[in-house]
């Protein structure tokens, strides 16, 4: 499984990212899959270095703030105005209940489209699993200021070149402050991608919006994670002091995502 950094610029794009996107790639003996996890503003364009967008295989948002969703409608676009024609047929996408409603809205055509025409939408209910090609993820209830926010587990068995099949999980925060979802989406993961906007002594009046690079070190520890690649770090924040503060807690291999590297999960 390889996890190829888009975006990961916190809470808007940044000069050098796009917000929150991140393609998973797997393979299942056959063919490669390509899943997004989350198309935050910004990363459709950036996508586009690294695949055709009709070979995205499906879409997993982890909340509907415009950073990790709005690219949706240009994703749109593609799929339903390309004049040489999609022939890839509707996106599968998961993500909150209100997930097409806040698409369509954000759109404001007249007269309004169904999206049902291009994306195959799917809600999310925490702790129920779904399998998709090679793919196995769930979403957990995160803690974060909108109706539904979730942190997204994702495991993957592909050929290991000898005859079987070797697993490896990789969770992702989605947005959220510390909680039992969190750490329970990445128990025992090879890579642990977690979100740490907020920095320790600065942002400690704010509580249940993000998590700092120590709060995130903590549950990477809680949950025995493997590696924890810290993410959705805003322009102002010093990249150096959010790896320190995760050190204060996690002593496992630290981080901080960079747009355009590649990691094996």
């Amino acid at each position: 499984m390889k996890l190829t950094i888009v975006g990961c610029s916190g809470s808007f794009p940044g000069p050098s990212s796009p917000a929150s996107c991140y393609l998973v790639t797997a393979n299942d003996g056959e063919r490669d899959w390509r899943i997004l996890l989350d198309l935050g503003s910004g990363a459709l364009g950036v996508l586009q270095r690294y695949l055709d967008l009709s070979d995205v295989d499906g879409v997993l948002l982890s909340h509907l703030h415009p950073d990790h969703c709005m690219d949706l409608t240009g994703l749109h676009v593609a799929v339903h105005w390309d004049p040489s024609g999609w022939t890839a047929g509707r996106v599968p996408v998961w993500g909150p209940a209100a997930t097409k409603k806040r698409i369509t809205t954000a759109l404001d055509m007249q007269p309004e489209m169904d999206l049902d025409d291009d994306f195959e939408f799917h809600h999310w209910t925490a702790g129920e699993p779904i399998e998709f090609g090679p793919f196995r993820f769930e979403a957990y209830a995160a803690r974060h200021p909108i109706a539904e926010a979730y942190a997204l587990r994702i495991e993957c068995s592909e050929p290991d070149g000898a005859g079987g099949l070797e697993r490896r999980v990789l969770a992702y925060s989605g947005d959220t402050d510390t909680c039992q979802g969190l750490v329970d989406a990445a128990v025992d993961a090879d890579l642990f991608l977690c979100e740490a906007a907020y920095h320790e002594g600065r942002d400690d009046a704010i509580e249940g919006v993000h998590l700092t690079g120590l709060r995130a070190g903590q549950a990477a520890r809680d949950a025995d994670a493997k590696r924890l690649l810290l993410t959705h770090l805003p322009v102002w924040n010093d990249p150096n002091r959010s790896v320190a503060e995760a050190q204060m807690a996690y002593e496992g291999p630290i981080a901080v995502a960079v747009a355009g590297v590649h990691y094996v999960v």
